[in-house]
Order: C-alpha cells, then structure tokens, then sequence
C-alpha cells in the first residue's frame, strides 16, 4: 500500500539528504585532496596547484614509501598491534559485560562492581603515574605496554552489557533448565545473537589501536618500534632524521616533501577504509539497541 508523501515531509527529506550528502562530500574531499597530492609531481604539489585530481601524475612517492623499511616495520608492528588488542579487548569486554548485564536479584554486588569501572572513566590515573605501572611491570619497549594498558574499554563494556540486558531473559532461564552453566549460555547463546554489537565495538577496538599513536611515544624508547601513526607523526609534524638514512636525504631533495607526507598518511588510513564498508552494516544496529536501557 502507497502512502501519500505530505508536502511538509517532503521539503524535511530534500534539506535532509542535502545536508547528510553535503556533510559526506565535506569528509570526504580532504582525503581526495591527500590523494591528489600523493599522486602528483614534486613541482605542482610544491607550487599549490593540486585540489581534487593528480598534476603531472606519478607514483614516485609510493614508490619510496613503500620501500623504506621503517615504514613497513611500523605497519607490521600497528598490524601485530590491532591483531592482538582487538582479541584482547574484545574477550575482556565479553567477559566483564555478562556478569554486570545480570539484575541485582542474581548479582547482588553488580552495582557496586559497575562504579567502579564507571569511575575509570571520570578519573584519569595520570600521564606519570601510568608510565610508571607500565615501567615497573617491565612492558616498555614491548607490543604488550600497547595494549594492556587499555586492555577493557569501559565504554565498550557499557554498550555490550545494555544489549545483553535486552536479550530475552527466557533463553537464559530455559538454558538453566536444560543443566547449561553461565560459560555455555555466555558463548553458545549471548555471543552469538550478539553480533551487531560485537561488530561495532570489534570496529572500534580497531580503529581505537589503529589511530592510537600517543603511547608509542612514550612507551617506545627506540623509534624503531614505533607503530605507524607514531611513525607517521614523527615524519609529518616533528620530522626525526634518526628515522632517515642519508639515501633517503638525498631523494628528499628531489622529491616535494608535500606529495611524500601525503603518500604515507594514505597509506597509513587505507586498512581501516577497506575495514569498514564489511563490518558498517552491522554499525547503526549495534549502537542503537546497546544504547537502550531497561
């Protein structure tokens, strides 16, 4: 059955798409200006002269990013880094989020359980004290002072015991009567009709430890162990020449400093925008129904 469109609804739907398709094309624009850049000649990115298409196209940039090694080191080290912390979170976040998802009836001490995660997100240890816990546990210079530090993402916690709180309660009750204990009825029945949420938050343990370049400078003594945004800053807003051989100065010279930074900044974004469209679907869903609260 065809319903009749109001005038008044109308005119919302043409200034809503308008705004959603102006507001896309504005994020998108400075990522094919990036990609311009990259692509262009030494000349035309140094004169001003690339906007949204290559000049004089070429992948000499490409060509130098892909062939220093302490680039490919910190890919490696941001990809061991994803690979791990994603399980990591992910496997706490599960394991934290069932037992607070429970009503005080069953868990008489879950809300005081829940202040006390909620209040790590108010209150901050601090900068030194956390240096401090991650020296004296001896994880400088390793992959795990990346992530153990964050190893439960509150936030993420808070998202996935609301959706299990929404799940029926009578599966749970029925798997009880059926002699299944809380691990079975946790990854047999909560896990898996969990998978739009789990799918969000998977998303943003990803991009969390993908963007994530802070720690590195700090908990990294030698640069060689940057993981790449870390990298990525010291070449493109505090240049650190320890990273450089003397080869690589002298091609500097011949290349536009411009079309270099803005070759490994695309690269360096490139795996999560290939990431994102396969697990999108799953995004809005995820976040509404773990947003809604009993």
């Amino acid at each position: 059955m065809l319903h009749k469109i109001s005038v008044s609804r109308g005119i919302f739907n043409v200034f809503n798409y308008s705004f959603l398709i102006t507001m896309s094309i504005l994020c998108i624009l400075p990522l094919v200006h990036v990609f311009s850049i990259s692509l262009s000649s030494a000349a035309a990115a140094s004169a001003g002269f690339v906007t949204l298409w290559p000049i004089d196209f070429t992948f000499a940039s490409y060509n130098y990013v892909l062939e220093k090694q302490e680039f490919a080191r910190s890919f490696v080290v941001t990809l061991q880094r994803v690979g791990l912390g994603v399980v990591v979170n992910m496997f706490l976040t599960i394991l934290v989020a069932y037992p607070l998802a429970k009503q005080t009836a069953n868990f008489r001490r879950r809300t005081i359980y829940a202040w006390i995660f909620v209040v790590t997100i108010l209150f901050h240890g601090g900068l030194i004290p956390n240096y401090l816990v991650v020296r004296g546990t001896g994880l400088l210079d390793t992959i795990w002072a990346l992530i153990l530090p964050n190893a439960v993402p509150v936030f993420n916690v808070i998202i996935l015991l609301n959706f299990f709180r929404n799940l029926p309660k009578e599966l749970e009750d029925a798997s009880f009567v059926d002699g299944a204990g809380h691990w079975t009825i946790l990854w047999k029945i909560f896990v898996p009709l969990s998978k739009p949420a789990l799918a969000t938050l998977t998303l943003f343990c990803i991009v969390n430890h993908w963007n994530e370049w802070f720690h590195g400078l700090i908990f990294m003594n030698s640069p060689r162990n940057y993981p790449l945004q870390s990298y990525l800053r010291t070449v493109v807003i505090e240049p650190n020449f320890e990273l450089m051989g003397e080869a690589d100065l002298s091609k500097l010279q011949e290349m536009s400093d411009r079309t270099y930074k803005a070759a490994q900044i695309f690269l360096g974004a490139l795996p999560v925008l290939m990431v994102y469209p396969f697990l999108q679907r799953y995004f809005v869903k995820g976040i509404v129904l773990g947003s809604v609260k009993e």
